[in-house]
């Protein structure tokens, strides 16, 4: 990712699955981390809504440009994917500013006891 822009886009082909896209290594080879997130009922929104969400989304992860590799919101799933360098204490974060710019975010996967540990 990009340290000072995201790229966002909008592509109407059909996508490539992200076990071809997401990376499973960061540049120095270390470990990535993923997390996966729902956001309930968003294609089903307004266009305004839509972007401002989105908008937030963007803000949330660029506070974290130096740990995040990759980002993809699937709108058809109303999904939002994001892999990250497996640095402790870096989930939580990402998470909990995603959560607090997008309230309705639903984080997929039982994670209490990972939230405790971190």
């Amino acid at each position: 990712m990009d340290k000072t822009e995201l790229k966002l886009s909008v592509d109407l082909t059909p996508a490539e699955p992200l076990w071809k896209l997401a990376p499973t290594r960061d540049e120095n080879g270390g470990p990535v981390s993923d997390v996966l997130i729902i956001i309930p009922k968003l294609k089903t929104q307004s266009e305004q809504y839509i972007k401002d969400t989105l908008a937030n989304i963007e803000f949330a992860l660029k506070q974290f440009s130096n740990e995040i590799l990759f980002a993809n919101v699937d709108m058809k799933l109303n999904t939002l994917w994001v892999s990250f360098k497996a640095v402790p204490g870096v989930y939580v974060d990402i998470v909990s500013t995603l959560r607090a710019h997008v309230p309705e975010a639903v984080l997929v996967g039982d994670t209490h006891s990972r939230l405790n540990k971190d």
